[in-house]
């Protein structure tokens, strides 16, 4: 069974930095993109940042030259380096990998909560 372990949020104030990391474990063959969704009250899970297996990222416009979303593949983790933090990046932060065991599969982590300050 494919287990997600997220840590590293917290609170810290505006400016300041968290890293994110997310772990897999568990029957896993290789994985497939990993990335990082938000989720704040009253509003859908966004995409914050996503990787591919070859290394290719892509950024929502708001966190765009702030964040940096990276992965080391012999440790089956991504990590998301939040800097320049703002109050509105304030919220639940889910990691999501995809995950090829006898097929693909998409897992979520358990959340992180990240708030910023002001």
């Amino acid at each position: 069974q494919v287990q997600l372990v997220e840590s590293g949020g917290g609170l810290v104030q505006a400016g300041g930095s968290l890293r994110l990391s997310c772990a897999a474990s568990g029957g896993i063959f290789s994985i497939n993109a990993m990335g990082w969704y938000r989720q704040t009250p009253g509003k859908q899970r966004e995409l914050v940042a996503r990787i591919t297996s070859g290394g290719r990222t892509n950024y929502a416009d708001s966190v765009k030259d702030r964040f940096t979303i990276s992965r080391d593949n012999a440790k089956n983790t991504v990590y998301l380096q939040m800097n320049s933090l703002k109050p509105e990046d304030t919220g639940v932060y889910y990691c999501n990998v995809g995950v090829y065991t006898s097929a693909l599969y998409d897992y979520w982590g358990q959340g992180t909560q990240v708030t910023v300050s002001s």
